[in-house]
C-alpha cells in the first residue's frame, strides 16, 4: 500500500514535489466522500493542506519555482494549529477516542502526528489566509440524498452499500436504497417508511397488534359476560328457529297433501279397481249386502274423465282417503243401490287430496252422463241439477225425493256430495242425476262409455 504523504529524508520532512508543485494532493483530498475525511459542516478546512501557505524546513521558508518568481511571501506566526486540526478531522471526542482508518479508492489514509514547524523568520505578521467552507463532492457512481446539515453523526458502512447505484448486483427487486446521511437522514426516512429500519413496511392503515396483555380476573368475567348474549338476542333466535322449523314442516305437510296423498290414493284405487273387475270375470261375487270398505262397484264421468271403486260406507280411513268413492249405505244414511226399483243412491268423495275424485263435479251441466258399473249391469244416469253449498248437517240432500232437486215424486236418482269451498270442509256441494239407461253387461257397454 502506498502513502499518500512520502517522506523526503530521514529527519521527517515531507517532499515538496511530489503532490505541492501542481496541487494532486488537495485535489485528491477534496474528492474524498467519506464523513471521516469531509470537513464537518460549519468547520474550517484544516490548514494541513493548504497549498498558498509555504512550508518551513529546518527554519528556512521553502517556496516553490511558481512562488519564488512572484516574489518573497510572508509566512504567518503559527501557521499550524493542533487543536483545530484535531477538531476539523475528528471532532469533539474525549480522551480515550483515537481517529479512525479510512479508505479511499483503495489507498489507505492514516493521519500521522502532527509535527510542528519552525516558526517563520520572515518579519512582519501576516493573517493565515482561511479557506472557505468546503462543498461536499459528489462522485458520479455515487447514488442518494446530499446529506443534510441536520446530520451530525457519521455515516456507517450500510448507508454507504445502499448509496451504491443500481444494478450492482444486487438480488432483491423490490429492495429500496437505503438513506444516505447520518441519524437525523434515516429517522426521516423510517418515517417515510412508516417504521423504523429493519422493521416490515405497513401495508395497511391499521397499526400492528402489540403483544397481549394479560387482564385481571374481574376484567375477564366483564368480558365474558360481555361476549355472551343478551336474553332477549337469545328468545329471538329462539323464535327465529321456531319459525323456521314450523315453515319447513307446513311445507312438507302442504306436499304431502296435495300431492302425495293423491299418489297414494290413485295406486290404492287403481288396485282396487282392478281387484274388483277381477272378481266379476271370476264370478266370485254376486249383488247383495256387501262388508264397510268393501268395493262393489265402478263409476264412470266421461266428461271429468274420472274412473274411481265405489265402496261400501263413507269411513274416511277405509274408503275415502284411499281414493274410493264411498256409498251410504249404514245407520240413518242409509240409501238404495242401483238396482232397487225406486230410490236415491247416495255416495260421496273428496274434492281435493287423497285421490279427488269429485275435484270438477262442478262442472257437470245438465244431460252429462254418470255411469255406474256393477257385476251385472251399466247404470247410466244424467245430470239434473246442482246445490253449490248447504250445511254439511243438510242429510235431507240424500233422501229418496230430495227436496231442491226438482224430483217431484220416487225414483232412480243418483246424488254425489262433497266439500266446498275447495281445500276445506266447511259446506257440501250437492249434484242430483237421473236414470236413463240400464244396460246389461252381456249387451256390451252403454254408449257413454263406448264414446
Amino acid at each position: 500500500m502506498t502513502s499518500l504523504r512520502p517522506h523526503s529524508g530521514q529527519d521527517g520532512s515531507y517532499a515538496q514535489g511530489a503532490y505541492e508543485p501542481d496541487g494532486t494532493f488537495e485535489a485528491a483530498v477534496e474528492q474524498l466522500a467519506d464523513p471521516l475525511n469531509d470537513p464537518l459542516p460549519g468547520q474550517h478546512t484544516s490548514p494541513w493542506f493548504r497549498a498558498e501557505h509555504p512550508q518551513e524546513a529546518d527554519g528556512e521558508v521553502s517556496q516553490t519555482p511558481q512562488v519564488a518568481a512572484q516574489g518573497p511571501v510572508e509566512a504567518p506566526g503559527e501557521w499550524y494549529d493542533p487543536e483545530g486540526y484535531q477538531r476539523d478531522w475528528y471532532g469533539h471526542q474525549g480522551p480515550e477516542s483515537a481517529p479512525a482508518a479510512n479508505t479511499v479508492q483503495g489507498t489507505a489514509v492514516t493521519p500521522g502526528p502532527a509535527t510542528p514547524a519552525p516558526v517563520s523568520t520572515v518579519p512582519g505578521p501576516a493573517p493565515v489566509p482561511t479557506a472557505p467552507d468546503p462543498v461536499p463532492v459528489r462522485h458520479a457512481d455515487e447514488v442518494g440524498p446530499v446529506p443534510h446539515d441536520e446530520t451530525v453523526a457519521l455515516r456507517t458502512a450500510d448507508t454507504r452499500r445502499a448509496a451504491q447505484p443500481s444494478g450492482t448486483g444486487s438480488s432483491d427487486p423490490a429492495a429500496e436504497p437505503a438513506p444516505t446521511g447520518g441519524r437525523a437522514e434515516r429517522r426521516r426516512a423510517a418515517r417515510g417508511r412508516g417504521g423504523r429500519r429493519g422493521e416490515p413496511r405497513r401495508t395497511g392503515g391499521a397499526e400492528p397488534a402489540g403483544p397481549a396483555v394479560p387482564m385481571s380476573r374481574l376484567e375477564a368475567r366483564r368480558a365474558a359476560r360481555a361476549a355472551k348474549d343478551s336474553p332477549a338476542v337469545v328468545a329471538s333466535r329462539v323464535v327465529g328457529e321456531v319459525f323456521i322449523t314450523f315453515g319447513v314442516l307446513m311445507l312438507l305437510f302442504v306436499t304431502y297433501q296435495l300431492w302425495w296423498t293423491n299418489v297414494r290414493a290413485d295406486q290404492i284405487a287403481g288396485r282396487e279397481t282392478s281387484k274388483i273387475q277381477d272378481d266379476w270375470a271370476n264370478g266370485e261375487r254376486s249383488p247383495g249386502v256387501f262388508e264397510p270398505g268393501q268395493g262393489f262397484a265402478i263409476m264412470h264421468i266421461p266428461k271429468l274423465d274420472v274412473v274411481a271403486p265405489i265402496a261400501e260406507g263413507i269411513s274416511k280411513e277405509k274408503v275415502l282417503d284411499r281414493g274410493m268413492i264411498g256409498h251410504y249405505g249404514e245407520g240413518k244414511l242409509k240409501t238404495a243401490m242401483p238396482s232397487a226399483e225406486q230410490g236415491n243412491f247416495a255416495v260421496a268423495g273428496h274434492r281435493n287430496t287423497h285421490g279427488e275424485p269429485f275435484r270438477y263435479v262442478n262442472k257437470l251441466k245438465p244431460g252429462d252422463p254418470i255411469v255406474v258399473e256393477t257385476q251385472d249391469a251399466y247404470y247410466t244416469y244424467e245430470m239434473a241439477s246442482i246445490l253449490p253449498q248447504t250445511s254439511p248437517s243438510n242429510v235431507a240432500v240424500i233422501d229418496e225425493v230430495p227436496p231442491g232437486s226438482g224430483f217431484t215424486g220416487p225414483g232412480r236418482y243418483i246424488t254425489l256430495t262433497t266439500c266446498t269451498p275447495e281445500f276445506t270442509s266447511t259446506y257440501r256441494m250437492i249434484v242430483w242425476g237421473k236414470m236413463v239407461d240400464e244396460r246389461p253387461r252381456s249387451e256390451g257397454k252403454p254408449d257413454a262409455l263406448v264414446g
